[in-house]
């Protein structure tokens, strides 16, 4: 059994967690024995039997896959679609029914959904997205959740928490840490922002930047932690981890967060409430002003909460990958 994984972006032009998830779960399956190689757009000598392609690919590739004999795995984050409304999740399913077939549909490549051998969700809530509004037959739609590096999974608690609430993302408009900022400064509560802008010289990274350095006593920003075991102990002696970013698929950051014991507050949005349940507190995405008496609470509440559950580790998630691979290639179409 030979996987190939594939995706449309380069890392080196966005960081992010998506970058994470596709390196450790390599990793975690050619622990396990299973053969994994990147796909290799120039080198027609590559061979595989899956390719798992992180996004979501052109009919035309997944026919072409076919042609081939290879099968095809979509594993594509839905983090725009999981945070619309009910309202503009009805209408783009429509949109999709209403288009089927047509040449800009499969443009879109909404098609490659029904054309695909599986496809991969990390969420529960993704995983009826792809059903329901997409178009994957139930039946080849598949939950395999992000896993957690050993590093943050035997993380000791620390004695107490500490002063500061903890909040890791990239500096961008998507993860509101100039909104969390604000609202911290309002609220009086220490937060510390870890995490780097996609270009040094970006507007809203400036932003964020001068509101740090106007309230250095509640703001702390240093920039990113590279070294896992130092980011994991950051966790682990935080009084809290924040992110109330406006759209999301399964945050890694938040899952790390978890293994550690940190409590959380979250952006209310589906992929954490089916994620977390009652083990998370939930925040409405608001003005700073709405959002600084909730953050305020969970601050004053925090050292008293109980634990989250603990994440899957990453050697977990690929022993579920290599079981589904040995399951799809006894499959025929």
């Amino acid at each position: 059994m030979k996987i190939l994984f594939d995706r449309p972006l380069p890392f080196f032009l966005a960081h992010g967690g998506l970058q994470t998830q596709i390196e450790q779960t390599r990793h975690a399956l050619l622990r396990l024995g299973v053969e994994v190689e990147w796909m290799r757009w120039w080198d027609e000598t590559v061979v595989g039997d899956i390719i798992h392609y992180f996004g979501r690919p052109s009919p035309a590739y997944v026919e072409f896959a076919h042609a081939r004999g290879v099968k095809i795995v979509i594993a594509e984050l839905l983090t725009g679609l999981g945070s619309r409304g009910a309202l503009a999740r009805r209408l783009q399913s429509a949109v999709i029914r209403a288009l089927r077939p047509n040449p800009f549909f499969d443009r879109m490549g909404w098609a490659s959904y029904q054309l695909a051998d599986a496809a991969v969700a990390l969420t529960a809530w993704e995983a009826q997205l792809m059903h329901e509004v997409l178009g994957a037959p139930a039946e080849r739609v598949h939950v395999v959740p992000n896993g957690v590096e050993e590093v943050f999974l035997q993380c000791p608690p620390g004695a107490e928490r500490g002063r500061w609430l903890v909040c890791t993302a990239t500096i961008a408009p998507r993860k509101r840490v100039v909104e969390l900022a604000a609202a911290a400064v309002l609220a009086g509560t220490p937060v510390w922002i870890l995490g780097r802008p996609y270009a040094e010289d970006d507007e809203y990274a400036r932003q964020f930047r001068e509101l740090c350095a106007a309230h250095p006593d509640l703001l702390r920003y240093e920039g990113s932690v590279a070294d896992r075991a130092q980011l994991a102990g950051i966790y682990a002696a935080a009084r809290g981890f924040v992110l109330l970013s406006t759209e999301e698929s399964l945050s890694l950051s938040a899952l790390e967060a978890a293994a550690c014991g940190c409590p959380l507050l979250l952006s209310d949005l589906p992929w954490a409430r089916t994620t977390f349940g009652s083990a998370a507190q939930y925040c409405p995405m608001a003005a700073a002003a709405a959002t600084a008496p909730v953050l305020r609470a969970f601050y004053d509440g925090a050292p008293g909460m109980p634990r989250p559950p603990r994440p899957a580790s990453w050697d977990e998630v690929g022993a579920q990958l290599r079981e589904f691979y040995a399951g799809l290639l006894k499959t025929s179409r």
